[in-house]
């Protein structure tokens, strides 16, 4: 089942919008992002993820691999991320959750997204959004399951609000650095829910089988992504139960390396106006020979892992 696919989707930030209902046993809400919850973190602070410097042309530019969702005390920011901040000229992210054009293109592409699902399918659906306290929206059914995931990751303490890019977002507007992001929210949707009709049905009903093993993956994604273990994300096929057929491996092309070459191109076109850039996409765009950080070698970069 495709649970790492989700993680390692930003559209798991800007799409989980069903409504959280009030009882003790619903998956807890998150507190909001105010400055008493920043002071809270500064004793916690360390560097997490992944952070590379990118030198082309004698320039310096940050590479930094992020978790789309994350725990209350990781939101302050360890030295060497806070260094790459201060020291960066822009901030690009896969997309700025935190821009309105961004979510008002996103509402557009989610309006002319229609999925029909057999009425036993979607009873099912319906069943397990309401077992954790959602309500079924007229979204497409595949960004229900985020929703659905996302609600069992803050069983774990984990939510998209503390997400890497979010807080990075927040952080730029705070040092009144730039945001430009990398990709439409279109681009992300078709990537989420890209593929025929048939293709999503399978894997609507494929997650929804293996429902319950969920939490124990977004456990150990995020385990990997707070230590940096690169070596370990570089083996998710291993472990992520996310590309065991042809239809999952498919689906991981189309939403990781298929992605990755203009991914690779906005990062490059950025440091090439002179800029110093903050490049921060999600982690799984990082590893392997088609990953960013081999891409952007092949173009001429000086890659150099900072933590």
């Amino acid at each position: 089942m495709r649970v790492l696919v989700f993680v390692g989707a930003l559209c798991a930030l800007v799409l989980a919008r069903a409504s959280l209902a009030a009882p003790a046993d619903c998956p807890p809400a998150a507190r909001p992002l105010t400055p008493e919850a920043f002071a809270r973190a500064v004793p916690h602070a360390k560097d997490r993820g992944m952070l590379w410097s990118i030198t082309r042309d004698q320039r310096e530019s940050f590479l930094y691999g992020t978790l789309h969702v994350g725990r209350e005390d990781w939101i302050a920011p360890g030295p060497t991320l806070r260094k790459a901040l201060r020291d960066s000229e822009v901030i690009a992210l896969e997309i700025d959750p935190l821009d309105a054009r961004v979510q008002q293109e996103l509402a557009a592409a989610m309006a002319n997204h229609k999925r029909k699902l057999p009425g036993p399918l979607r009873d099912r659906l319906n069943a397990a959004l309401e077992g954790q306290c959602l309500e079924a929206v007229k979204e497409p059914s595949e960004l229900q399951l985020v929703a659905l995931i996302m609600a069992l990751g803050t069983k774990e303490g984990l939510s998209p609000m503390y997400g890497s890019e979010i807080l990075l977002s927040v952080m730029a507007q705070a040092l009144g650095r730039p945001v430009v992001s990398l990709e439409s929210a279109a681009l992300q949707l078709r990537a989420l829910t890209g593929g025929d009709e048939a293709e999503a049905l399978h894997y609507i009903e494929d997650t929804l089988n293996d429902i319950e093993s969920v939490r124990p993956v977004l456990r150990k994604t995020a385990a990997i992504w707070e230590q940096g273990d690169a070596a370990q994300l570089e083996t998710y096929a291993d472990w992520c139960e996310c590309a065991r057929t042809q239809a999952e491996r498919k689906f991981m092309a189309r939403l990781l390396d298929d992605r990755n070459p203009a991914l690779a191109d906005g990062i490059d076109a950025l440091h090439m106006q002179g800029k110093r850039v903050l490049a921060a996409v999600g982690a799984m765009h990082m590893p392997g020979p088609n990953g960013l950080v081999a891409l952007l070698e092949r173009r001429g970069y000086s890659v150099r892992r900072l933590h």
